[in-house]
């Protein structure tokens, strides 16, 4: 069984299930249309699951225990062999300690945040899971200090990311022209980020259109958001605003520049070597939370896995259109900031490890698991 609880994880195990297809196992679990894309039987969706932050899980909370009381019957129906978690903690880590009250092998995969606020409690994860598989080779060492067993994979990004046509022919079917400066908007793949962030976007967009006529801005859709939620925001802006609902990165290869939401867009981003500024709002009890228990001086991924800031970030007050406007209007401005961030993405590119993540992590499963058992 796969339980993966939004559009990144469904992604990451996606890629799983595609390298283990030809081992004789079956799939069933938690998904989106990734998973659902790869053979994986879905009994419960992802959109089920799509909550940020401490206020939206009180909101939804009937809603998210149904789904985890679902996951428990099909386990105690179905007894499958493991079951794989992939991130999504706050859901999983509570999953896993039913899962082990019954026996089953559990893996995790794609690291619960420990870095980022009370490592401690890694104590805790050694006794609910039996593997760990992690993103970056920093999180390794953490579990591996706690005598947990722990392998470091890589990130499948770095076999994900890829065009699928050459930029200047993707710019040419948009309209646009190859001396267009293209900023790109990525508000997030849930709802609740599309209402926090795009009329941010939208007002930042508005201050550059001003203060340079020929910046055009493409907003790249993400997958599971309706389209309708997208117009609903550009038809109120001051500015003209084309949205890319293609392949991602495609869309992510022709801008000049991204305003990102912090989360794995931002490793997308750079790994495409495109400079970006990040920005993040969520409710202000979960921002305040968040304030106390987070011990990192940054919160995007990029800056994280550099272990410096690289990028600037503006986080809820400080996320207005005037201050993202401005940091954008800086880099775009200086050919030698700009080439400063496109060596520091290089940099973090080479970072996150060599090709081949996937089938990594499929051959620890497989080594987890006998020949003759089946991952359901």
């Amino acid at each position: 069984m796969i339980v993966a609880g939004e559009a990144s994880g469904d992604m990451r195990a996606a890629g799983l299930v595609r390298a283990l297809k030809n081992t004789g196992m079956r799939f069933s679990g938690v998904g989106g249309t990734h998973m659902a894309g790869c053979g994986v039987e879905l009994f419960a969706n992802i959109h089920d699951l799509a909550v940020i932050g401490i206020g939206d899980v009180i909101k939804n909370f009937n809603r998210i225990k149904q789904v985890f009381d679902r996951v428990l019957q099909r386990i105690d129906k179905d007894r499958p062999d493991a079951v794989l978690l992939v991130d999504y903690p706050g859901f999983n880590l509570r999953l896993a300690r039913e899962i082990k009250k019954r026996g089953i092998k559990v893996i995790y995969y794609v690291s619960p945040q420990v870095w980022a606020w009370q490592e401690n409690r890694v104590k805790t994860i050694k006794t609910l899971v039996d593997r760990m598989l992690v993103l970056f080779a920093f999180e390794k060492d953490i579990y591996a200090k706690y005598g947990m067993a722990v392998d470091h994979v890589g990130h499948p990004l770095v076999d994900e990311v890829v065009l699928t046509q050459p930029p200047a022919s993707i710019r040419a079917s948009l309209g646009f022209k190859p001396t267009d400066k293209i900023i790109g908007l990525m508000p997030g793949s849930r709802p609740q980020e599309i209402k926090r962030h795009l009329p941010v976007m939208l007002g930042a967009a508005e201050i550059l259109a001003q203060k340079n006529p020929a910046y055009r801005f493409l907003l790249l859709k993400a997958e599971p958001i309706p389209t309708t939620v997208i117009e609903r925001h550009i038809k109120q802006a001051k500015v003209k605003v084309m949205v890319h609902d293609g392949p991602t990165y495609d869309g992510i290869g022709i801008i000049d520049l991204g305003i990102v939401a912090s989360g794995t867009a931002t490793l997308e981003t750079g790994l495409l070597l495109k400079p970006m500024v990040i920005m993040y709002k969520t409710t202000p009890l979960t921002y305040g939370l968040g304030k106390m228990l987070i011990k990192l001086p940054f919160i995007g991924l990029v800056n994280v896995v550099a272990g410096k800031k690289v990028i600037e970030e503006f986080i809820q007050d400080d996320a207005t259109p005037t201050n993202i406007a401005t940091a954008v209007q800086k880099i775009l401005s200086s050919p030698e900031a700009y080439g400063r961030l496109t060596n520091e993405l290089a940099v973090l590119k080479a970072s996150l490890g060599r090709p081949g993540a996937s089938q990594r992590a499929a051959q620890i499963i497989q080594a987890e698991l006998s020949p003759n058992q089946l991952l359901l």
